[in-house]
Formats: structure tokens, C-alpha cells, sequence
């Protein structure tokens, strides 16, 4: 039976090597729920399209709020932070400095003037 502490630590597998961050998990309550979230958004997507299309603003008020793609949060893939993201590499600023650091991720370098 694993131990509720090795449980929490995340880990990412690049390549051969295994990068486990520093910074703690977000709660995994807040990363299923936007799991969900996603979930709706890809499920109401055509009748919201629909929708919009006739401007049935009362008809879209029926939907669930969840249905809606602005309720959607972008989250780090290793964190689950969800402030300072980056969409180009899909992790947040602190993630992203760390394998940068670490040279885990290509074409990447420090910059120095």
C-alpha cells in the first residue's frame, strides 16, 4: 500500500530523466474540477454554437454556467498551478525555470547581456 506521502509528491518523466518540482500539487479537488469543466465545454459545445447561431440568449441561459469555455482555467501539466502559465509550454513560469535550469527543455537558455 503506498505511503499517503509519496502520494502527493508529482513527478514528470522527460525523456529518461524524472524532474519532481519543489513547489507542491494544487489540490487535486481544483485540478478535477476543471477536468470537469472541460468536460462540459466539450459536451454542450455544438448547442452552445447553435445557439449562438439563432441568438437564443434565453436559450443559452438554460445551459449549465460550466458549459461556458471562459470558466475554464489553464493549469500547469506538473503543478496544477493556474497563475503565471505559460500556453507555449502548457507549465507555469515556476515549473518552467526550474527545467530551464535543469536544461530539460530544448532550444531553451539563460539569457545573459
Amino acid at each position: 500500500m503506498p505511503n499517503a506521502l509519496s502520494e502527493k509528491k508529482s513527478c514528470c518523466i522527460l525523456g529518461r530523466l524524472r524532474y519532481v518540482p519543489r513547489s507542491f500539487m494544487a489540490k487535486t479537488s481544483w485540478i478535477n474540477r476543471n477536468n470537469r469543466k472541460r468536460a462540459t465545454v466539450k459536451k454542450y459545445a455544438a448547442l452552445r454554437a447553435e445557439l449562438k447561431a439563432k441568438k437564443d440568449y434565453q436559450g443559452l441561459s438554460q445551459l449549465p454556467r460550466d458549459a461556458s469555455p471562459t470558466r475554464v482555467v489553464n493549469r500547469c501539466e506538473v503543478s496544477g498551478r493556474r497563475r503565471a502559465f505559460i500556453r507555449r509550454f502548457k507549465i507555469s513560469r515556476l515549473t518552467f525555470r526550474e527545467l530551464a535550469s535543469a536544461g530539460f527543455i530544448p532550444g531553451v537558455t539563460k539569457s545573459s547581456w
